[in-house]
């Protein structure tokens, strides 16, 4: 996939739920947070401290040492040892 300008990080917010990503293209990505289980159990200031990197095509919580890419989310991936896990309970 290669990245387009407008798919630049705007914006991060979290609900306890989900994980919202605005985008400078006007479009929002929300996943579920049980998708990235360091989010999912961080707390609400961990949660809130994020920086765009990545050139602007990702984001960084120094707090729990979790780095996203638009490019994932905009996939629907979620985090590798999550996604591990949800198969192992599907079988």
């Amino acid at each position: 996939m290669n990245a387009h300008p407008g798919e630049q990080v705007k914006n991060v917010r979290c609900t306890r739920d989900t994980l919202r990503v605005d985008l400078l293209d006007g479009r929002s990505i929300i996943v579920p947070l049980a998708w990235y289980p360091r989010l999912l159990h961080a707390t609400t200031q961990q949660r809130s401290n994020w920086k765009i990197a990545g050139g602007g095509y990702g984001i960084h919580r120094p707090d729990v040492d979790e780095d996203l890419s638009v490019e994932g989310l905009l996939r629907g991936l979620p985090a590798p040892r999550a996604a591990a896990r949800a198969l192992a309970h599907a079988t």
